[in-house]
Parts: C-alpha cells; structure tokens; sequence
C-alpha cells in the first residue's frame, strides 16, 4: 500500500521543486517525500503539521465530518543541512512587540495601520500603540519597508532573545546541568552494562550540547552510582582523587556535597576519568541486588535545585525498586487483566508518589531520562511516569548483554546526550477569534488549561494540539494558530521560539476533504486511543476509533461523492489509505497484544507513541518493507518498498522490514547462492547465521549497497535499531510475520481485506 500510487506520484511531483510556505492553507507534501522548504511566512511542516488545512466555519459542519481539528507541533525539530534554522531576534531590553490583549507575538498575520504608528491583532483584532524604537514607514502596498529585514514580520518560524521579565524569579539561568545516576546493583554489573558505560563515558561526555561555535559547552556534569544506597561523587577539579560520600538514610534525600558535585568537565577531565575507571572495579564483586529508584530521581532534583539551575538526570536502571524507600513498588505483573475492564491499571502508576514527584522536577526544571535494563518485570508504566511528565525519554533493553546489545545501547545514548533541548519550557498556542486549543496530548505536564509545561522539550518530541469551535470562522480570514515556545537553551540563554500558520476555512464539506492529511490523523487517532486505555478498556477504544472513522468516510459519501451503488466503497482521495493505518493502529500491541507481549511492552509503546511525530508513526504502524534482491548496485537508488504482506514475499528475494524500532532482514530459502555469498560471505541458505549482530564487511557492490542501506534507515530514525536477521521457516519467522500489517494476525487482528469489508458495513449501517 504504501510503495502505491500516492507515493510515488507525491514524490514525483513535490520531491523536485522546493516546497514554499506563502500559500494559506495548502497541504504539505507526504513525510514518506524528500522535500526543501522554503520559510514564506508560514511555519515549515517540520514543525507544524494540521489533520485539516481548510477547516471547516461552523462548529455544526466539524460535527457533521467527525474530522478531528490537530494540530501537531514540534517546535524544536531538526532542519535538514539546506535549509536555513530559525533566525534569531535581538530586540534588547524592550523584548518583542506583541499584542496588548492577547499577547500574541508579532508575526506575518499583523495588520499596520495609520501609517504604521499601530497595528491590528490578526489573532483578537485588538489594536495596539508601535513602540517608537520599532516603528517603521509602510510601502504603496501597506507592508513596512523593512519587512525583508525583519524576520518576524515576513517568516512563519524565529526566535527572539527574552528579557530578564521571562525568567524565573527575574533572574538570568544558570547553564543546565547533566547528572549520570549508574545503577551499581548485581544484575546491572553482571550484564556488562556498568563497564561499557564507564568506558564510553569518558569520551562521551566530549559531545555534550553547545551553541554556535563555542570551544567547550556550558554544561555542567556530576555523578551519581545507586543500589540500595547512594553515593555521591566530589569530582573537583583540585583533587587528586574522587572522594565518595554515601547516603544511606534514603527516606529523607539529601545531597552531602555542593562543592565538587557538578563541575566543569574540562576543568575536572583528569578525576571524571579517575573515577570512571574505579567504578566498575569498586562494585564488581557486589552481591546487592535490590535497588531504590525514588529517592534517584530526588537526589538529583535536589542537586539541581542547589545548584541553581535546570538540568537532566540520565537514570541506568536495572530492576524493580523492591527495597525499602520512597517509591517501593511491588511486582503487579498481571497477565489475566488483559482483554478485561481491569486491563487499565496495568497502564496506571501503582502510587501517587511518582505523580507528586514529577510535578516537583517540572518545577524544578529537572528532566528525566531513562535506560531500563530489565530482565523481568520492571513496572514501566510507574517507573516511566516521571521521565512522561517532565518532557524526557525512556529506553529499554531488555535481558542486555554488552557485547550483543551494547551498539545499540551506546547509540542511543550518544544521541541521547547530544540532541538540541530547551530547559525549564512552557508552551503556549494562541488562536484566532473562533477556535480554541482544548486537548493536548504528548509527555509534559499542566497546572492549568493553557501552559502546557515541561521541564525540557528536545528535537524529537511532539506536542499535539486538538481544537474546537467557539464562534464562526469566515472564509475570507481563514483562521491562525501561534505556538510560543519559552526556554533555556544549553548556554543557559532565555528565548521564546515562535511557529505561525495560516489555514482556509470552508462552507463547503467537499473542501474539508479535499485537504486533510491521513498521516497526521492516524497520528493523532493512535494518541487519543493511547490515551483512552488509561480509563477504558481497549475493546471500548477500538470501537470508538472504528465509529468515528466510520462517520468521517459516511459524511463523505452522503455530502461529497457522486451517486453510486451502496455495494461499492468510496473514499476520498486523501483518505484512500485511511482503512489500512486505521487497522494497524487497531492491531498495535498495546491496543491488541499478542500472548508474547509483556506489560512493560505494551507501557513502553504507550508511552513512546504520545510524543511521536508524523514520518515515526506512519512507519511505526505501517512498516517499510523492502525488497533487497532488486538493489541496483549501479544506481544510487534504494528499491521502492512493497506491501506489508506475507503474499508480497518471494521464496527467492531477500528483504528488509523496519518500523523505526526493529530492523529485520528476511531471507528466502530458494534465494541465489551468489547472493547469499555476497551478503554474508557464506556458500548456502543454510550455512548463514542467524545469529549476526551485523552484516559482515564485505568488498562487494551488493554487501556495500546493503550496509549503506541499512545506515541511511538508521539515520532517519530517532532511536538506532538492531538489525535481526530471519531466515524462512526460521523460529523468529513469527516476530517477524508479526509485523506484516496487511495479514490476519494470531491475536484476532483483521487483515486489512477483512477490516475494509467491515468498515465498508459500518458505513452502510451509518448511511441507511
């Protein structure tokens, strides 16, 4: 489905000329299409994506559709090399213009008026006095003469420099801290994790953030090493050697040092290095094997709230936190649960403490980021809530051996600690007269209705943003939406960045469904169902998203198709694939888990999916599969994917299935001796091995093309993935199939044949 017609006709006809920005309302090229953008005055869809780009006037017509009104942002996106970052404003001490009611920022959708002495809000329409130190002349055509020079006035996304005013207690930040917080118990030293962390560390920390072309970075650095008590390492530059200090009273956390604590990493380069390499031998022959884990995340809230400043724990954590401390859990690991109304509390925390916990480091600007190292139940869904509501990131390995699992691990982890982040960040959307945000969905957390809080926001993550109608909207207008972004970044600077768009708005439904966008919507449908299994039962959330997708396809059909038979199915244009996501969506593991997924699975996806962007959930639920045995070796091309079907596999071919997670390379019995020796450097199917980590570095065209191949899929996925390789009629054939989304699954999951007759019923039914 994907390899299909949409595809290649996008790419055909939008991956060559640059996509630019200027034109209200009009519908990006797909995520699948390598495309330029070219900043007009709207924000580039790197940042912004809409489920709808003309959108309906009335509050009746969007109720009619059922279409959802999203919006997904994600404000700190990485550009790719030729296209141009956000400019970055300087308006010194005044700080930016903005509206005197709303307090929207200045931006494209300004109106100047009386000869550029004041301008009208497009947001509220309140009209507001031009500072004198920011007044300018306007042209014949009513725009200011400096509207070129002025990137808030003719761009949809910059930055501007804030003022002392947006800082915490008006105090300029300090530059953030990182805190590495090692898990020193049993199983964490035995599988190798503690040695292979100690020894990348030392070169790791080489690539912490910095802006510009800054020699060093700003950040700050301290240490951490847990089991059931705490050890607190002095690492100041002026000494000979590290000095240890333990806290073993782990009820009542306190930090026993200030100085010597977080320091300078150049500055104390020669005892960081001293004690990276005394802590593995220090704790090798330990037989601990509990462990705490609140009092972790407290010890290094606390650090930085001494120190000043925002920050991030990296947390190593092996186990279940079975010892007595603040934040004990137990092992709830109930199976039966699944498929019941009880099914919900194996995604809820088991205590309130991690809840009250996580609002305290979103205050405290503390950002949690979690390696999860388990070898059995570890209760995600509790242990990952802080890292959930602070804006971090959770990462799990289970049953890890170094040497097997190791390359992924360091990877993560190098990009982990080198990705761009924004501190201590509140986010605000702002609105048109007409609509207004009402849903947000993503990892962070909020006090109130508007400030959607995190204690720190990276270049992955995504907020979604639902809204609904409050007033009519007029076509002429269209409507506006403003994303403010206030953080500190790595240097320890304050600044706002600021994405804008414009969308049309319709009386007419045929408009409504001429520009929606299936990819953001299956995105935004998959977080609401996400979502909707903390309260309800799966089988309940499975229907709603049936039904709704039900009455979105059956509007379409009465108000906008032309007359046709009731047997025959009608979709609109950009809504073809709609029925195929919509089902993959249904069979994920977390809406319909198979007998071998575990619990802590299921929460990891959960957790993962809330703050996916578009390109990661489109391949997430719907995989690339690729046909390796049709590589051109000659061409710089990678063969085009086919459909995720067992009946698209050839007995013959080689293939490459990857979902942003897990990286698979199937192998047909019947495939091409020299084929299988120019990949894996062996004579026959049966001598490969299926228990390579890695292809083997052969000097040949089709082992070279291959290898780049599976680099170029690595390097556009956020986390790095292990490549498996599956041979046919292999034991990991099952995990394999398992992702082959156009096949009926073993856990009752429809194939997509299957799934299109049913909805094509439940539009019947809607329709009579």
């Amino acid at each position: 489905m994907r390899s299909g017609y949409y595809e290649k006709h996008d790419k055909a006809n939008r991956g060559s000329e640059p996509f630019t920005t200027g034109v209200r309302g009009q519908v990006p090229p797909l995520v699948t299409t390598d495309f330029v953008v070219k900043d007009q005055g709207n924000a580039s869809p790197r940042f912004v994506r809409c489920t709808a780009y003309n959108i309906p006037c009335t509050s009746d017509m969007a109720k009619q559709s059922q279409v959802p009104l999203t919006t997904i942002f994600k404000p700190l996106a990485t550009l790719p090399v030729d296209e141009t970052p956000p400019y970055v404003v300087d308006h010194g001490e005044t700080g930016p213009v903005r509206c005197n009611r709303c307090k929207a920022y200045m931006c494209p959708f300004m109106q100047y008026i009386e000869g550029g002495r004041r301008f009208q809000c497009g947001f509220c329409s309140c009209v507001t006095e031009v500072p004198s130190h920011y007044f300018q002349h306007l042209d014949h055509t009513g725009k200011r003469v400096d509207y070129y020079d002025r990137p808030e006035l003719s761009l949809g996304s910059y930055e501007f420099l804030a003022t002392v005013d947006y800082c915490k207690n008006n105090k300029v930040p300090n530059p953030p801290a990182f805190i590495f917080m090692i898990d020193v118990s049993y199983n964490a030293m035995k599988s190798g994790l503690v040695h292979l962390l100690c020894e990348e560390l030392k070169t790791l920390l080489d690539y912490l953030p910095r802006e510009g072309n800054v020699e060093e970075s700003a950040i700050r650095v301290g240490f951490v090493t847990y089991n059931k008590v705490l050890h607190f390492y002095n690492v100041k530059s002026s000494l000979a050697q590290p000095q240890m200090m333990v806290v073993s009273d782990v009820a009542d956390m306190f930090v026993p040092l200030l100085d010597g604590f977080l320091v300078n990493l150049n500055e104390s380069r020669t005892v960081i290095n001293s004690l990276l390499e005394q802590i593995p031998e220090m704790f090798a022959d330990t037989r601990e094997t509990e462990t705490v884990f609140g009092p972790v995340i407290q010890a290094g809230m606390e650090a930085l709230k001494a120190a000043e400043c925002a920050g991030k724990l990296f947390i190593f954590h092996s186990s279940l936190p079975l010892a007595e401390a603040p934040g004990k859990l137990k092992n709830r690991d109930d199976k039966k649960l699944i498929s019941t109304d009880k099914e919900k509390i194996l995604f809820q925390p088991q205590t309130n403490f991690y809840n009250n916990l996580a609002k305290e480091c979103v205050t405290q600007g503390c950002c949690v980021d979690l390696f999860l190292f388990p070898n059995q139940y570890i209760d995600v869904a509790t242990l990952g809530l802080v890292s959930y509501q602070t804006g971090g990131s959770v990462y799990k390995y289970t049953y890890f051996q170094a040497q097997t699992d190791g390359e992924r691990f360091l990877n993560d982890l190098h990009r982990d600690v080198q990705k761009v982040i924004g501190f201590d960040s509140v986010m605000r959307v702002r609105t048109s007269t007409g609509i207004r945000a009402t849903e947000f969905y993503g990892s962070f957390y909020m006090s109130n209705t508007t400030d959607v809080e995190l204690a720190a926001l990276d270049c992955d993550k995504t907020i979604t943003v639902e809204f609904k109608h409050d007033d009519k909207l007029s076509e002429e207008s269209g409507a506006l939406l403003q994303c403010a972004l206030l953080y500190t970044s790595c240097s320890g600077q304050r600044r706002l960045r600021i994405h804008n768009v414009t969308l049309n708005c319709c009386t007419q439904l045929a408009d409504l469904y001429r520009n929606c966008e299936t990819d953001t919507l299956i995105n935004y449908f998959a977080k609401y169902a996400y979502r909707g299994v903390l309260n309800n039962s799966t089988k309940s959330v499975r229907d709603t998203l049936i039904n709704q997708s039900a009455q979105i396809l059956s509007c379409y059909r009465k108000n906008c198709a032309s007359p046709s038979s009731a047997g025959q199915l009608i979709l609109p244009e950009c809504m073809k694939l709609l029925p195929v996501y919509l089902n993959c969506v249904l069979k994920s593991d977390v809406l319909q888990p198979g007998a071998d997924v575990s619990t802590d699975d299921r929460a990891y996806i959960r957790q993962l999916v809330t703050s996916m962007d578009v390109a990661e959930t489109n391949v997430f639920f719907y995989p690339r599969l690729l046909p390796v045995h049709k590589m051109d070796v000659e061409s710089d091309d990678y063969p085009v994917a086919i459909r995720c079907s067992e009946e698209r596999l050839s007995k013959g071919g080689i293939y490459l299935l990857e979902n942003g997670l897990s990286l698979f390379l199937w192998v047909g019995m019947n495939t091409q001796h020299d084929l299988i020796h120019s990949i894996f450097n062996v004579q026959s199917f049966g001598q490969i091995d299926s228990g390579l980590n890695a292809l083997p570095m052969l000097d040949n065209p089709y082992s070279k093309k291959l290898r780049s191949m599976v680099d170029m899929i690595r390097g556009q996925r956020p986390r790095f993935m292990k490549l498996l390789i599956v041979k046919q009629e292999d034991k990991m054939e099952l995990l394999f199939k398992h992702f082959l989304m156009e096949d009926k699954n073993l856990n009752g999951g429809a194939s997509y044949v299957d799934f299109l007759c049913h909805m094509h019923k439940e539009i019947r039914q809607l329709l009579s």
